[in-house]
């Protein structure tokens, strides 16, 4: 185990996909690549080399999703759950499904969501270039309240080559937060450059959260970091949005933060134990 490992120890990211090939081929992953310097690589990784990226951060556990989009699925729940039986120690699963057949798709988080080896849902809007307030979402926000688990979406600009207008968090996240006052909501990506509207969401709605995936914590907007300090101390998670991002990588300067030892053991852990049932 690395000195980092030592020092941070019991982290939990989540934000992470094992990618499938047919996601890797997605064109919009373009943007991302380039910006990681993996164009050359196949990010494709696998269960072992995912676990290992989390042991050489002293990672502990990372939540895996399932993603679904209007070309299908790009990582199925069938696929997350193999991935999370793998290793069930280290990895528990998002689910996902296709809102076109909302019936269907209640149907089908129903049935992998146990809180147990699935611990909550994920729904990307920029995927389906569809704000997060479009009925087609409701019949999934209601199971998730059903079945007391988490929603888990983007949040802030897109960085795929798709529009970013459907991570803005007013009016469209909020119109969500209004209409299911029950509803857990964990924003990914951190917000940017709505973070205004980050502040006034956590102010005003008890049930939202924040994740920083897709930053290395060294590049967290410094409105961020100060938001971390004050009424985001407890409602921030890590989160790294592997393999776009590894664990190290992401954790690079977390001293560098002047996190307090409850701030960092809450940012790094403890939100997401409590949010996530864990």
């Amino acid at each position: 185990m690395s000195a980092t490992a030592e020092k941070i120890g019991g982290a939990i990211d989540v934000w992470a996909q094992i990618t499938t090939p047919r996601m890797a081929a997605q064109p919009w992953l373009a943007t991302l690549l380039r910006w990681t310097g993996q164009e050359s690589e196949p990010l494709v990784p696998s269960v072992e080399s995912t676990v290992a990226a989390m042991d050489g951060a002293g990672v502990e556990l990372s939540l895996v999703s399932a993603w679904y989009g209007p070309q299908g699925p790009l990582i199925t729940n069938e696929e997350v759950a193999a991935q999370v039986a793998a290793a069930p120690h280290r990895l528990k699963g998002l689910a996902s499904a296709d809102i076109r057949n909302p019936v269907e798709a209640v149907r089908e988080i129903r049935r992998w969501v146990d809180g147990a080896r699935f611990v909550g849902v994920r729904i990307v809007p920029w995927l389906w270039d569809l704000p997060p307030n479009d009925r087609r979402y409701y019949p999934l926000y209601a199971a998730c309240v059903e079945l007391g688990v988490p929603l888990c979406t983007q949040i802030g600009h897109t960085g795929p080559l798709l529009r970013s207008e459907t991570g803005r968090l007013i009016p469209y996240l909020e119109d969500v937060l209004l209409d299911f006052p029950e509803l857990v909501v964990v924003g990914g990506h951190v917000g940017f450059p709505w973070i205004d509207e980050l502040l006034t969401m956590t102010i005003k709605f008890r049930n939202f959260h924040v994740d920083t995936s897709a930053y290395a914590v060294h590049r967290l907007p410094p409105s961020f970091v100060e938001y971390m300090k004050g009424p985001g101390a407890s409602r921030v998670m890590f989160g790294t949005n592997w393999p776009m991002l590894s664990p190290a990588k992401c954790l690079a300067g977390l001293d560098a933060l002047g996190l307090s030892p409850a701030q960092r053991e809450a940012f790094l852990a403890g939100n997401a134990k409590r949010v996530f049932r864990l």
